[in-house]
């Protein structure tokens, strides 16, 4: 292939190889257009890096058709030699088709326009090319798609609500616009999604419902959220319960509450629904991944901050052994939420009995190790805070006599 003389002019200026898809920028120099992209989306100062003219990143990049079809007759006449055949590029997605789309989609005149609409979108959004959902999501599809579920559910037809669901999926950010579609009308759109999750749709599209849900209630104000009803956390508990729960379906519904946590009496309403029973049970349950035990102890620790969540966490004969097995064994976020967990029950639900059951399953052993572990200086802090609430309780445990009353940690 080195012997090959390849015409200086199929070379891109940037990259020095042979073009794929060469395009002309507006100071007149033909570029391939993934280098030229990077280029602008990378540089500081916009400029063209032949000429050192000034660009906008928003220039326009024109096609170099005649250039394209050169080089690819030119790879064919060499592909004895070894040079691979260029494909035809794709042509980019133009702006004004996605708007025209999501018009048709927002058109109450026809439900056969609204569906051809919503599949020509679910396409491009499911391209692998992240450049098609970017234009989706500037071109606000997340807003009519939104909007879209909720006609949907005033309808009461879940016609191509699958479809709406698996665009949001992909297109979605936590944008102003999106933020302001979601305050405007979040009962609405909270009632939607309920209404999904008691449909007759197939459970993944479910979990891209319940994704949806996650996504609003992160950029939902508090003063909304603090208005959840109870059947709201419980309706949340009873999808973790069930066997059939995608693992993704698992991690949404956790993040759900807690993002909801902080509001109001959220937290009493979520234990009142069960969920702390069940995050223990599922983490006993074993076979979760990391990222769901951090997720898991994230809420047993925000739950515990109340009198009502430490005592529906002692009330599980497993939940203080759980903590101490994983403590140490999952990763940093895990065993820092552990000794949350400890920290609400040692300092204000500690009874003997409590102290006693952390010293029998390995809790104060765990304590201890933390302290000597390679790990943060909080979590060491945090550990000597801990023994140090109940050391006379403790004191005949073989570990404490070594660790807790030595002056530096190691």
């Amino acid at each position: 292939m080195d012997e090959i003389d390849i015409p200086q002019y199929f070379l891109c200026p940037i990259s020095l190889q042979i073009m794929r898809d060469p395009v002309t920028t507006v100071t007149g120099i033909t570029y391939d257009r993934e280098s030229i992209e990077q280029w602008l989306s990378t540089a500081e100062n916009s400029v063209c890096p032949v000429t050192k003219l000034p660009m906008s990143k928003s220039a326009g990049l024109t096609p170099n058709h005649m250039l394209r079809r050169l080089i690819q007759a030119w790879c064919i006449a060499n592909a004895k030699s070894g040079i691979d055949r260029i494909p035809t590029p794709k042509s980019p997605l133009h702006r004004s088709a996605v708007l025209k789309l999501i018009r048709a989609v927002g058109s109450r005149r026809s439900s056969a326009e609204n569906m051809e609409a919503l599949r020509k979108l679910d396409g491009l959004a499911s391209d692998v090319d992240d450049e098609n959902q970017q234009c989706l999501a500037e071109a606000g599809a997340a807003k009519s798609m939104i909007s879209y579920v909720m006609r949907r559910f005033d309808d009461g037809n879940l016609a191509g609500v699958d479809l709406a669901l698996r665009i949001l999926r992909l297109v979605w950010s936590p944008t102003a616009e999106n933020k302001q579609i979601v305050e405007e009308k979040p009962d609405v759109l909270f009632q939607s999604i309920l209404w999904i999750l008691n449909s007759k749709l197939e459970d993944s599209q479910k979990t891209d419902a319940l994704i949806l849900l996650k996504n609003a209630v992160e950029i939902s104000n508090s003063s909304f959220l603090e208005k959840l009803k109870p059947d709201f956390f419980k309706e949340m508990v009873r999808i973790l319960r069930l066997k059939s729960t995608a693992a993704a379906a698992k991690r949404a519904v956790l993040k759900i509450l807690i993002g909801s946590c902080p509001a109001g009496r959220n937290r009493a309403k979520i234990v009142e629904a069960g969920a702390v029973f069940e995050a223990i049970e599922m983490e006993m349950g074993g076979g979760e991944e990391k990222k769901t035990t951090e997720l898991i102890f994230s809420l047993l620790a925000q739950v515990c901050t109340c009198a009502e969540g430490r005592q529906e966490f002692l009330k599980h004969a497993g939940g203080v052994g759980m903590v101490a097995k994983r403590l140490m064994r999952v990763s940093a976020a895990t065993d820092d939420r552990g000794m949350c967990i400890y920290e609400s029950i040692a300092r204000y639900s500690g009874t003997r009995a409590v102290v006693g059951e952390m010293l029998t399953v390995g809790g104060v052993t765990k304590l201890c190790m933390m302290m000597q572990a390679d790990c943060d200086m909080y979590l060491k802090k945090k550990a000597r805070e801990i023994l140090k609430l109940h050391s006379k309780v403790w004191s005949n445990s073989p570990c404490i006599q070594l660790y807790l009353f030595t002056r530096y940690s190691r």
